[in-house]
Formats: structure tokens, sequence, C-alpha cells
């Protein structure tokens, strides 16, 4: 339990604090004022002011916030005159808007060039030696386990990873000997495998071990850029199927879920729990930039209308729009919170 909540509090406050700062540095580079930058949430536990801007620790170490001079709707007019959030040029808003979400793309490129410099990458083995045995797999229940090195399915030979599944691909329900070696000892057993429902494979539920390739400066960055861009493209993928499949929108996960899951993750170590990280730093990325009302997205999509429209909404019509987003927003949080409940 404490692992789990220690890896959340890390998780969310890195991508919600890396959010904040995308905001806040543009928004001081854009002209605007900025009272208070703040790292968590809650009552304060230390402060200082430099300049024009507090800066604050608060009691929750979940993320942190801006306080934008003229950004809040419910703000009277302040003495920030032409510094003020609304009286700036739509271009410069513009920017401090989509910055949040840009440095939620910038941190995955970060974290993953991080681990392949120091960590090196990590390919599959081509040789058939079982790396891990799910829980309550066939595998499991047939005595295999990590490190053991499958030699034959029913007499036949395997000489690599790939093997496994050829000689399974039709087996489901089927009982298949499987001799294998464990140290210097050789033993056998009987594996009865299933059909994954999710792929509609035959699997017995072990996964193969990995190699460690060490990689020089320029390739961990190459790399870096091109898993971001992976992962941002099967995203969007997953994206379009959560609105387009029927029922896929039962695998949404709340807060509890990704506080879960990042428990689970830190439990195989900090490498783990930094790619983690940074995949969720992309989906919140991309989800922060949906044309939503209170999401980021929705605020660049007001401000696209003013452009064309030449001057700015009224506090009442911005009033009501933001009020539906946070209402949708709202929804969907119970929504999720409930999915993660009933798991």
């Amino acid at each position: 339990m404490l692992l789990t909540i220690v890896s959340a509090v890390f998780v969310f406050g890195l991508l919600v604090l890396v959010h904040e700062w995308g905001h806040f540095i543009t928004a001081k580079m854009t002209g605007m004022r900025v009272d208070e930058f703040a790292i968590g949430f809650g009552p304060k536990l230390l402060d200082w002011r430099k300049g024009e801007t507090l800066y604050a620790i608060r009691a929750i170490p979940l993320g942190g916030y801006n306080k934008i001079a003229g950004m809040d709707l419910d703000e009277e007019e302040n003495d920030a005159g032409e510094r003020a959030y609304y009286r700036r040029p739509v271009w410069a808003r513009m920017i401090v808007i989509l910055a949040g979400s840009f440095m939620n793309f910038v941190l995955p490129v970060v974290l993953f060039f991080l681990i392949f410099a120091f960590a090196g990458i990590q390919t599959p083995n081509t040789e058939p030696i079982v790396g891990g045995v799910m829980t309550g797999a066939p595998a499991e229940s047939a005595g295999l386990m990590a490190g053991d090195k499958i030699i034959t399915i029913n007499g036949q030979q395997v000489t690599e990873w790939k093997d496994i599944s050829t000689l399974l691909s039709d087996g489901a329900g089927k009982p298949y000997e499987v001799t294998y070696q464990r140290g210097e000892d050789i033993g056998k057993t009987t594996v009865i495998p299933m059909e994954d429902e999710a792929t509609k494979r035959v699997v017995i539920g072990i996964q193969g071990t990995l190699v460690t390739q060490n990689v020089s400066i320029g390739e961990a960055a190459s790399l870096s850029v091109e898993k971001t861009v992976t992962i941002i493209k099967s995203m969007l993928g997953a994206l379009v199927l959560l609105f387009t499949q029927e029922g896929a929108s039962a695998e949404l996960s709340g807060p509890i879920g990704v506080a879960q899951m990042a428990g689970e993750v830190a439990q195989h170590g900090f490498i783990p729990l930094l790619n983690f990280a940074a995949f969720l730093s992309l989906n919140l990325g991309i989800v922060n930039l949906l044309p939503v009302p209170a999401l980021d997205g929705g605020h660049f999509v007001t401000l696209c209308i003013e452009a064309v429209r030449g001057k700015q909404m009224s506090k009442q019509v911005m009033y009501y729009i933001q009020t539906v987003g946070v209402v949708l927003l709202i929804s969907l949080m119970i929504f999720a919170t409930f999915n993660d409940v009933t798991r």
C-alpha cells in the first residue's frame, strides 16, 4: 500500500507539475503577470517571493498550479493592466494554453532518453527461455518457472521463442507434453493451452526474456523521439476506437485505477515506473487537447473563435461554456472511478 501511494504521488506530481510549469514559463515569456506558482495543493508548508510571483510548496504533493492575473472568470478587475491574461493578444494566450500539453509531450522524450542513455535498450531474446509465468495461467498449473528453457513440445524441437507459438497455435484445450531444462536438470510436464479472449491467440501464459544493449547518447536521443512518436500514434488510434467501438469505454480508468497500476509497475523497479510516467504523460497531453470545455483544448477552441470574431466572448458565455465542461469532466471522472471500484 505504501509503495502504491508513493508511486502514485510521484507520477501524478511529476506530470501535473511539468504541465503547469509549461503554462507558467510561457505566461512569463509573453508578458503576463503570474501571482503564484505552487507545487502541490492545500495548506502552505513553505513560501517565498521572488519579484512579483509567490512560490509555494503545499501539503498535498499532487502536481501544482499557476495563478495568472486576469485568467479567473470570477476575478475582479485587477491592477495587472495590460499584463492581465485577458488583455494579452490572442496568439499569446494560445501559446500559454497549449504549453501545458506541449510539456507533457516533451517529458516522455526526456524520460525515454534518460532510460536509454543510462539503462540501455531491451530487446526480446530469441532463445526459448521463460522470463515470467502469469498467475493462474496454464504454465503455472503445469509447474513451469522463470528461467526454464523449453526444449521440445510434443517431441518437436524448440530452437527459438517463436517456435512455441507455432507448435501451440491450434491446441487450445489439448494437452501438450513439454520438455524443459531447469539448471542442469531436464524435466517434463503437461500443459493445456487456452485461448486469450482479447487476442484470440492460443497461449499458456509465459513471457520471454529480454536482452539489454547499451546505446550511444545520439542513439538514445533518436530512439527516445522515435518511441514517443510511436506511442502517440498508438494512443490516437485507441482514442478513435474509444468513440467508435461499442463498449470500448468500459476500459476507461480513473485516478484509483491509475494509482493501482503505478504501484504494480513500481514493484518491478524505478525504470518501469519512469516508462509508465512517460506513457501517462502522453495520455494526459492528448486528452487535455480534446475540444472539451474546461480542458486546454476547449479553451483553445474559444480562442480560435475569438480570433475569427475579432473580439472576446462575454464572461457570461464563457461561464456557461466552462460550467458545461466541468459537469462533463465530473461525470466522466465518476464513471471512470466506478470502473476502478468494480474492477
